[in-house]
């Protein structure tokens, strides 16, 4: 008995654990990361600015709710949402609920395909497929057949009403405290929504700072942000890999992104301009996967200072 089942017993055991550790605790052990970046032109004091993504909002996840209200805490100089906040049709109310001390201070946010289109059940392989041949989301792949429609008009009507700035293939300006922040920011290139054409020319340097935000951080788009000379960039959509092999990393970003940025701090170059480039790993995972490993939900507070 020992010798026949004793090992694929011990291996399905190792296995479960696993899955109860990433969805029972990791998935749940929400964390804060601080970064500080060096981006603000000299003489200008710091920023902080708190960048939520990836909420992935399914009813009834009541610690991820009062986790997300205990950042306004936080007293950010403003919040930037890169988008992919439902996992759930019925999620609205519980984001703008969980969000709403948020939308006191000053905001803007994109949409990620989430927030249009509800999860669909899919073999988590089939990521590893699509990196290898290149495919991601609607770049290369079918239209999808019978999607679900979140009801994203409610949250955008949410975001509107406290005034934070929409920036769905378009620019905004924000003043915070005396400075102007300008903001450029397109829809999602998951499902092939950006026209960055419509913003494109770079910085119009009419504000103290600039800035460019997406969802997914599809090279397309990096290198149009970088190219027109934006100092910073954020973006989600990777959730870190999701499930991450310790002391190795993401195995992929469902884009074209590299594994080596799928979260955090790193830059982007093109055309001779360099760009920080901050990819958030999210708060959240599809309904449908509900795991995490190596990879604990975040929010960032992004502390702007002076360039060296």
């Amino acid at each position: 008995m020992r010798a026949r089942y004793g090992v694929p017993l011990g291996i399905t055991a190792v296995g479960a654990a696993g899955l109860l550790y990433s969805a029972g605790f990791e998935a749940r052990s929400f964390r804060l990361r601080r970064v500080t970046i060096p981006v603000l032109p000299a003489g200008m004091r710091p920023l902080r600015v708190l960048q939520v993504s990836d909420i992935h909002m399914v009813g009834g996840q009541r610690k991820k709710q009062r986790w997300l209200r205990s950042l306004a805490g936080l007293r950010p100089d403003f919040v930037i949402n890169t988008g992919d906040n439902l996992s759930d049709p019925e999620g609205v109310p519980e984001v703008l609920d969980s969000l709403g001390p948020l939308m006191e201070f000053p905001g803007a946010y994109v949409f990620g395909s989430n927030d249009y289109y509800g999860p669909t059940l899919r073999n988590p392989a089939r990521y590893l497929l699509e990196k290898a041949q290149g495919r991601h989301g609607l770049n290369g792949n079918a239209p999808v057949v019978g999607a679900v429609h979140n009801p994203w008009e409610g949250l955008r009507d949410g975001f509107d009403a406290a005034g934070w700035l929409n920036l769905t293939n378009t620019r905004g300006m924000l003043k915070v405290e005396g400075m102007s922040v300008e903001l450029t920011g397109v829809d999602d290139p998951h499902i092939k929504r950006d026209r960055y054409q419509r913003v494109a020319g770079g910085p119009s340097g009419a504000a103290d700072f600039a800035m460019g935000v997406v969802h997914a951080p599809y090279l397309r788009v990096l290198d149009a942000f970088a190219a027109d000379d934006y100092p910073l960039i954020l973006a989600g959509h990777t959730h870190g890999g999701q499930l991450r092999i310790p002391f190795y990393g993401a195995l992929v970003t469902n884009c074209d992104l590299d594994t080596d940025r799928a979260r955090g701090l790193s830059t982007h170059a093109a055309e001779g301009h360099r760009s920080y480039l901050h990819v958030s790993a999210g708060c959240g995972t599809s309904r449908y996967t509900p795991f995490r490993f190596a990879c604990p939900p975040e929010a960032t507070l992004l502390t702007l200072v002076g360039r060296e």
